[in-house]
């Protein structure tokens, strides 16, 4: 994970520096969960072209791993609760991986699908060879049965939330209610470039993302060093 109030400071001391102002706890959170999310959903971008990529590539296969490893922390497993006639799906749900039960997995078919499915008796649903379609009200799984579905799913990142209490006229960091990032350790410079771009757009001052950019390279050059 990656400590909120970090960033944070980051991010105030480049827009300081460069005289942009001050970002208001308010602010920086809105940013800071938009920042968050457009890192997160870029992962699984990342993974559907790298693995289009042919051959057996060491690099490719290293960015891949890597990529993984960043989306480990948010795969879940959840027994599914049943409100006639669907599963309900799990909170903060971003994307299914695959629903079982203790007969084996079961498969996800359109609506269409189902209804050719359902028509042939060699292709009707059983229990051992069920079949579901995902719909905004849940999940409808047949033939009806209603326990003992599990969903493994990758969950939504928490949103986050820089707390603070007012001492004076100053918002002081309040560690008991805020909730840091949920990405890898290694995002943290991307995350304030991406902040810093944000804040940049919303006052109409790219100048923001430049500073921020300008501080990422010269992160890298010490690196390297």
């Amino acid at each position: 994970m990656v400590n909120i109030d970090t960033v944070y400071q980051k991010v105030l001391a480049i827009a300081n520096k460069e005289q942009r102002g001050y970002i208001t706890p308010q602010e920086f959170n809105l940013f800071a969960d938009q920042a968050q999310m457009d890192i997160f959903e870029q992962y699984f971008y990342d993974i559907n072209q790298f693995g289009r990529i042919p051959g057996n590539d060491t690099e490719y296969a290293d960015m891949l791993t890597l990529l993984e490893e960043k989306i480990a922390i948010f795969k879940n497993i959840k027994l599914l609760t049943y409100v006639e006639p669907y599963y309900q799906k799990p909170q903060q749900l971003y994307r299914v991986g695959t629903l079982e039960t203790g007969f084996g997995q079961i498969e996800q078919v359109t609506h269409k699908e189902y209804l050719n499915i359902k028509l042939s008796p060699l292709a009707k649903p059983t229990l051992k060879r069920a079949v579901y379609i995902d719909t905004p009200q849940g999940f409808r799984v047949y033939p009806t049965f209603t326990n003992n579905v599990q969903c493994h799913y990758i969950r939504k990142p928490k949103k986050i939330n820089w707390g603070y209490v007012v001492v004076g006229d100053h918002a002081l960091y309040d560690a008991t209610t805020s909730i840091n990032f949920q990405l890898h350790p290694s995002e943290e410079t991307n995350l304030v470039v991406k902040i810093l771009a944000l804040a940049g757009i919303a006052t109409k001052d790219q100048s923001l993302y430049q500073a921020a950019a300008g501080e990422d390279n010269k992160n890298i050059q010490q690196e390297k060093a």
